[in-house]
């Protein structure tokens, strides 16, 4: 004869004064394993009685309750992991059991079913979206710059992006883009216009690089700093 052992009960509730299938206690014995033709199940108004065997054990438990239930108002299912209930309150209140059975000694075969376990005061309570307010897609309104954009103050002046985007692979082809049209509605940048005709930005545009346009290196023999070089080496070989 396998040894006997208590199982695993897990539980939780729910309670309401006027609807009684939200009165109830949801109730698992965990007894795995046990053949159908062992097990032995008495429901009572104030009481549970179980037993099973396995091959490696037999299990029995006898829970009394809290308070009374209504017996054919109740379910249970059994399974191979042992049985479900769930148990009609008899008496329909809004408070909670204090607890599942009425002898109030800790069990440690007793366990809180988490998975369906709420708070007395939250059963009531839908859950709310947390994405509420948010308004429009939740970042209320991200479709430009602060204060509306697009306006003198928006900072980007109504540019049309998506035409600069084709011309701009590798920064090529930029040698004949007039700058200054491109940043005259770029509000708040004020001094940029003068940056008209960019072309001469060395490798950034689509055509030969022109020497002409380098300016004049330090040193020039037309420039002013060669002729204060000479003086001073006139100087010093005196």
């Amino acid at each position: 004869m396998p040894a006997t052992v208590t199982p695993e009960v897990i539980w939780a509730q729910r309670s309401s004064p006027d609807d009684p299938a939200k009165n109830i206690v949801y109730l698992s014995v965990h007894a795995y394993d046990c053949s159908p033709e062992s097990i032995k199940f008495d429901l009572q108004s104030t009481k549970i009685i179980f037993s099973g065997i396995s091959k490696a054990r037999t299990f029995a438990i006898e829970l009394e309750l809290f308070a009374e239930i209504d017996v054919a108002e109740s379910k249970h299912h059994i399974s191979a992991r042992g049985i479900d209930l769930v148990l009609r309150k008899k008496e329909a209140k809004q408070e909670f059991w204090p607890r599942l059975l009425k002898d109030n000694k800790k069990q440690h075969f007793l366990k809180t079913d988490f998975d369906k376990w709420v708070d007395e005061d939250e059963q009531e309570e839908a859950v709310e979206d947390p994405m509420a307010g948010m308004g429009g897609g939740g970042m209320g309104g991200m479709g430009g710059p602060p204060g509306g954009g697009g306006g003198e103050d928006g900072g980007f002046g109504g540019i049309d992006f998506s035409k600069l985007g084709g011309g701009m692979g590798g920064m090529g082809g930029m040698g004949g883009m007039d700058m200054a049209s491109m940043m005259g509605g770029m509000g708040g940048m004020g001094g940029m216009g003068g940056m008209g005709g960019m072309g001469g930005m060395g490798g950034m545009g689509g055509g030969d690089s022109d020497d002409d346009d380098m300016p004049e290196l330090e040193g020039d023999s037309s420039g002013e700093p060669e002729a204060k070089g000479d003086s001073k080496i006139e100087e010093i070989t005196k």
